[in-house]
């Protein structure tokens, strides 16, 4: 197994759960997180000529939904480290010339040359120390039209210690430290200081999970 670059992380896959990841999501939430995706994915807003940059693309599930809503002038650029995710991610669109996929790390400034009308991340920016999701949200500033929206869909506000007894057990035996960090922060406050505004949100599981959708 190849050595994390954040120790405590809990978004560093290993190989092998890497290359069944759709399988163990689909097996281990008894079918719920491919509801739940579709769900989601349907509540962005996506336009047939969007532009969209998938930070943290893995393999593909998302990318494949979010094209649904896409015609030939619209695009996805799917962003990851994994060798194992980006196999899966290329099976998945074949020869699609408006998809493609790119190896590069998000946690790090990065400049692709383009400008996207939305840029996506899902379950990804939770898993970095708080100071390096800085440079993922610059990142996604930097490469969005005037205009264009941050989608984040991840772990929403809330205080761990009056999550139901059962809940709590769940979220404390399978998510790292930097995910009990995450849920205390007001995401809205932080985005706007780098320059995000209007902002939407859909909830989902609870009210544990939200998308947050905000402006540039």
């Amino acid at each position: 197994m190849a050595t994390k670059i954040y120790p405590d992380s809990g978004v560093e896959l290993n190989p092998f759960i890497s290359k069944h990841y759709d399988k163990v999501m689909n097996i281990g939430s008894m079918g719920i997180y491919k509801r739940f995706i579709k769900k989601s994915i349907a509540d962005m807003g996506i336009n047939p000529s969007d532009d969209i940059l998938d930070l943290g693309c893995g393999t593909g599930r998302n990318a494949k939904l979010m094209s649904k809503y896409l015609d030939k002038t619209g695009s996805i650029t799917g962003l990851d480290i994994s060798a194992e995710m980006e196999q899966q991610f290329l099976q998945k669109f074949n020869a699609e010339t408006n998809v493609r996929f790119e190896n590069k790390r998000i946690d790090q400034p990065f400049e692709l040359g383009e400008k996207y009308d939305i840029v996506f991340i899902s379950f990804v920016i939770h898993g970095f120390p708080h100071e390096v999701r800085d440079a993922v949200i610059k990142n996604a500033f930097n490469h969005l039209k005037p205009g264009g929206s941050f989608i984040i869909l991840d772990f929403a506000e809330f205080d761990m210690e009056s999550m139901p007894f059962h809940h709590k057990f769940v979220f404390k035996a399978i998510e790292c430290k930097y995910a009990f960090d995450w849920i205390k922060r007001d995401w809205k406050s932080i985005l706007k200081q780098y320059g995000f505004s209007s902002f939407d949100e859909h909830f989902y599981m609870k009210n544990y999970v939200r998308l947050l959708k905000a402006s540039k």
